[in-house]
């Protein structure tokens, strides 16, 4: 007990000492004993490698997932050392919408099927995003982590402690100075000696750690490149998912065509790659002089009450309620109803029913 007493009191003095020590370097009464300047640029750096690692790490954080809460939830899950529920992205949410809505509408019509195509890589795209956070995450946010959490700690430690000798070494100086008997002197030559061999051997370990952040920097540089090429492998994957998908829609320009003559004729001139397909659809008003080579097989279907099978040369997305939709290759039954426009005829698939542009079709035998 009696020795727990005085250790006590020891720490409490060695404590009081730094504090007055610290508080007289504040207030310009006391000496202050200086780091090599190669040391203090090295404690610079760290703290700006610290500090733009976090800045870095954040941004990156909000790029891969904009929606605060998500990530809130993902940081308490991540502290519980739990893993998060499985949700759906944006664009995996968008698919799946998408799809539902072009089953509603029916695949067999020219909007749900194009739907359900959008849908489909709307998907794609959203498992390329998750395979992107997932890289991302593993081979650059993590090691980032480790540093700020690891390395980056261990050398505040190791500051504190230099701090803290540097304390001692300057209070040891001072009573040096006040020191007026011989033994008094002797005493505190012997401290001053110990405090500066402790100091010296501290500031080289500080002096090692911190050398050692261009290790961290290099090891940074490389998971910096694995983030590009996860990136430049996600784009090109969304790249060639639309680029797929634009081929696959290339038989309803009356969209797509418009909505970009419009969309860039208002601002700068922007080259977006188009699949020139509008130049091969016919027109519904063109229809009889295109319809000269095969009039005459029309012409027996409308003299004759009953019906043909015939084969849908162009996708059609019907214009009202009354029409039908069309797709390119599929077969449907038409026939001729009095009273009907020439150009048209009424087209059956399944249950469904609506007028059908003749330039449209090809009769079948």
């Amino acid at each position: 007990m009696d020795f727990n007493v005085k250790r006590l009191a020891a720490d409490a003095g060695t404590f009081l000492s730094r504090a007055v020590q610290f508080t007289e370097e504040k207030l310009g009464q006391a000496e202050k004993t200086e780091l090599d300047a190669h040391l203090e640029n090295l404690l610079i750096r760290a703290e700006n490698t610290k500090q733009w690692t976090e800045r870095i790490m954040k941004q990156t954080e909000v790029l891969l997932q904009p929606n605060p809460n998500v990530r809130l939830e993902e940081f308490v899950y991540e502290k519980l050392e739990k893993k998060a529920p499985t949700r759906m992205n944006n664009h995996e949410l968008l698919g799946q919408s998408m799809i539902e809505s072009g089953s509603e509408f029916g695949p067999g019509t020219a909007y749900g099927n194009a739907l359900i195509k959008c849908g489909e890589t709307e998907k794609q795209i959203g498992g390329a995003e998750r395979e992107l956070i997932q890289s991302s995450a593993i081979n650059f946010l993590t090691p980032f982590r480790n540093f700020l959490e690891g390395d980056f700690k261990t050398i505040l430690k190791e500051r504190k402690l230099l701090q803290v000798k540097r304390l001692d070494l300057d209070a040891a100086k001072t009573r040096l100075k006040k020191a007026r008997m011989a033994d008094a002197r002797a005493a505190a030559e012997q401290e001053l000696r110990m405090t500066q061999s402790e100091f010296d051997r501290q500031a080289e370990i500080t002096r090692l750690l911190l050398e050692g952040v261009s290790s961290t920097h290099a090891h940074h540089l490389r998971c910096l490149n694995d983030f590009v090429e996860a990136q430049t492998t996600y784009y090109a994957q969304c790249y060639q998912y639309m680029v797929d998908l634009q081929k696959q829609l290339g038989s309803f320009p009356s969209s797509f065509s418009n909505n970009n003559q419009s969309s860039v004729s208002g601002g700068a001139s922007i080259s977006v790659p188009t699949i020139p397909v509008s130049a091969s659809l016919p027109s519904v008003s063109a229809g009889r002089s295109s319809s000269t080579g095969t009039s005459g097989g029309f012409n027996e279907l409308r003299s004759s009450s009953g019906s043909r099978k015939a084969r849908v040369l162009y996708d059609y997305d019907a214009a009202s309620s009354s029409e039908l939709s069309l797709l390119a290759d599929e077969v449907i039954t038409v026939s001729s109803v009095p009273g009907m426009d020439s150009d048209w005829l009424l087209g059956e698939r399944g249950n469904q029913s609506g007028r059908v542009p003749i330039t449209y079709l090809e009769l079948l035998n």
